[in-house]
């Protein structure tokens, strides 16, 4: 059975890496408490890596502070830690099962870090959309040598996904420039 060329499906892989890289951008603040800041968050819990919102409730009672709820009382410390250990540059401070997690007042350094890490995401999701253009372009050129596809069509799909992989990389760039602006605005 011959592999099928489609650049909706393509397109779709692309949307998808989109999608993930606007979720990450999600979690990096700017200043006001959000509980998806947390979801990136990985607890060693009963001895595998587990995700923060398995192993305890995230809320904003307050603009500039989380709560933790933490479920297991046994857990609370390797939720402390976890946070505390994360990128985010978070100190939470533990009361029984409930951690509470304050934001620090955003400093320019903190800033540049944060659109630093915004940078780091948005090449993750340029690395992906460029693998997702080879995994098309390469099927093209198999469908081309084995004769099921000629040397125009070939050529024209190829165009198309490179069109494809233009407009996503492009969008990509304009989410990342968007949350810069948002995490330099004082």
């Amino acid at each position: 059975m011959a592999e099928e060329f489609s650049l909706e499906n393509l397109r779709t892989r692309m949307r998808k890496s989109i999608e993930s890289m606007k979720g990450d951008l999600a979690g990096l603040r700017t200043g006001r408490a959000s509980a998806s800041l947390l979801e990136p968050i990985q607890v060693d819990a009963y001895g595998s890596m587990t995700p923060l919102n398995q192993v305890a409730t995230v809320s904003v009672p307050e603009p500039r502070m989380l709560s933790v709820q933490v479920w297991d009382r046994s857990m609370a410390n390797a939720v402390e830690k976890a946070i505390r250990e994360s990128s985010l540059g978070l100190n939470p401070m533990g009361e029984g099962q409930i951690i509470r997690v304050p934001l620090p007042e955003l400093n320019e350094e903190r800033r540049r870090e944060l659109t630093k890490v915004a940078h780091q995401y948005a090449e993750q999701a340029r690395v992906a959309v460029r693998h997702i253009r080879r995994d098309g372009i390469e099927l093209l050129r198999k469908l081309e040598k084995d004769g099921d596809l000629s040397q125009d069509d070939a050529r024209v799909n190829s165009d198309k996904v490179q069109k494809a992989t233009d407009e996503a990389i492009a969008e990509i760039d304009a989410l990342v420039a968007t949350k810069e602006q948002e995490i330099m605005h004082v």
